[in-house]
């Protein structure tokens, strides 16, 4: 059993954490009346295209977590290291409980700060500790980035918001 959890262990937690990040960020996710009336800008994606996005993203993620867990050298590395990804988790589904639950874009934009630096450090992290693994995280932070242009824009075009 000990060769099989220190084998497959750090693959099976960073797998089992982003299937929850994902799930939970879906399930505050609805795309309904609200969203749909929301004006959007011209060049906001089509819905279809966020789920394949998040997909690569999450995957990208496990992975890059998965190789700095292996080239942590000591228990604090890897401790930093859960902790910067569980940091990263916590805002992810924050930022979908705002936007979406709480029907506060504004609010979710001031998150987004939070979000981008939430992957900003673990790319640092992993730079420093675990060689090109935070070229995995590259995509996600291009993502959010955008993300975070659209987000601004929405607000912009439909603010001010009320408490849902």
């Amino acid at each position: 059993m000990n060769g099989f959890w220190s084998h497959w262990g750090p693959d099976l937690v960073a797998a089992a954490g982003a299937a929850f990040v994902a799930g939970a960020g879906g399930a505050l996710t609805t795309i309904g009346p609200w969203y749909r009336d929301l004006k959007k800008p011209s060049w906001n994606p089509p819905n279809w295209a966020f789920a394949p996005a998040w997909t690569l993203i999450f995957v990208l993620a496990a992975t890059a977590a998965v190789m700095g867990w292996y080239r942590t050298t000591d228990n604090i590395q890897a401790t930093i290291l859960i902790l910067l990804f569980a940091f990263n988790g916590v805002c992810n589904i924050l930022w979908s409980a705002l936007f979406f639950y709480l029907r506060r874009p504004d609010w979710a934009l001031r998150e987004m700060i939070f979000l981008w630096l939430s992957i900003a450090a673990p790319m640092l992290f992993l730079k420093l500790h675990a060689g090109n693994a935070w070229l995995l995280l590259l995509p996600y932070l291009l993502w959010v980035s955008f993300a975070g242009f659209l987000n601004y824009t929405i607000v912009q075009l439909n603010q001010p918001f009320k408490a849902a």
